[in-house]
């Protein structure tokens, strides 16, 4: 039989193994403090789940801001933020759009922030011309991912951080593309009524019930292991949504925590069933080009695939017409 000597010294051998082991395990940051067993062979721990800690994120998005506007909002909380998802080429766009409906002025009766969201060109001509830009208009704000098709993910959820981060006192975003044509008037005073009382957790655009499309050929095709589900959740079209402000932090604290998806807007639907938040369906939103009529866009609040020639066109026939009854 070993004597007490031995046996004290085995345990405290024993113990140091364990205590060093533990330490050497990699594990998530948390002020949680619990009981935790420590198993006797390693290899258990990956089938062990602690509930009450909080894993680490998903999708951190650390990115740096590479041009950041920091500042738009701290004079007056804006009525809304107009973020527009844009690439370094569509200068024309981007100007078109300053010029007619993303102008901040256009509607003196309320403050309006507009913004260009951008990642970052692997053209470094590119990316010159664009900061060039940005110290004259002040409306850009870009971070440091690649822009591309597959990252428009991350251009959204850019805007969503910024609007928590430096303008969660607005009231209402509008989320958009650089070939959108929006009908101010229509999208403020008849839609989010500014003499109402803001709403909170809404969301509302056109509303998509569909499923993954399988083929690889198609620019939307989702490989069953990234979304294995045969249905998405309701989402709203990528090319025009309206939310309340305090939806953005909610939209990127949920993201953090949310595996990530190459389609946007499917992506947001998804964050938003997490948060128990349905976005509304309203008509006004149209994901297509629609032939022009006065009458026609003045019903509704987006129109698709607008050049920026045809944006000038509209919107000087519109303002100069609004005499003209339909």
């Amino acid at each position: 039989m070993p004597s007490k000597v031995s046996c004290l010294y085995l345990l405290t051998v024993v113990c140091w193994a364990s205590a060093l082991w533990y330490l050497s395990v990699s594990r998530p940051s948390t002020s949680y403090v619990g009981q935790l067993a420590i198993p006797i062979r390693p290899k258990a721990v990956k089938n062990t789940t602690f509930t009450n800690i909080r894993t680490r994120s998903l999708n951190p998005h650390d990115f740096d801001y590479l041009i950041n506007e920091d500042k738009k909002c701290e004079s007056e909380p804006p009525f809304l933020v107009i973020l527009i998802s844009t690439t370094h080429k569509e200068f024309d766009a981007r100007q078109a759009i300053r010029e007619t409906w993303g102008d901040e002025s256009s509607l003196p009766e309320m403050r309006v922030v507009t913004l260009f969201l951008l990642g970052r060109s692997t053209d470094g001509v590119l990316n010159q011309m664009v900061e060039q830009e940005s110290q004259i208009f002040h409306d850009i704000v870009v971070e440091d991912f690649i822009d591309s098709y597959h990252n428009l993910t991350l251009k959204t959820l850019m805007g969503m951080r910024w609007v928590a981060t430096f303008c969660s006192k607005a009231q209402y975003v509008l989320k958009t593309d650089s070939d959108i044509f929006v009908n101010m008037e229509n999208l403020v005073f008849n839609l989010l009524k500014p003499t109402t009382k803001p709403r909170r957790r809404y969301f509302t655009g056109y509303v998509i019930n569909g499923g993954p499309i399988r083929d690889m050929r198609s620019k939307w095709y989702m490989p069953r292991d990234l979304y294995p589900d045969s249905k998405y959740p309701p989402f709203c079209s990528g090319t025009g949504y309206v939310f309340s402000a305090d939806v953005a932090e909610l939209i990127y604290q949920t993201s953090l925590h949310t595996r990530l998806l190459h389609l946007e807007d499917v992506y947001v639907g998804v964050c938003l069933r997490k948060l128990g938040i349905h976005p509304f369906q309203n008509s006004g939103f149209n994901h297509w080009k629609m032939a022009y009529s006065l009458c026609r866009y003045r019903r509704v609040v987006t129109v698709h695939q607008i050049s920026p020639e045809e944006m000038h066109r509209i919107w000087n026939d519109m303002t100069s017409k609004k005499h003209l009854k339909c």
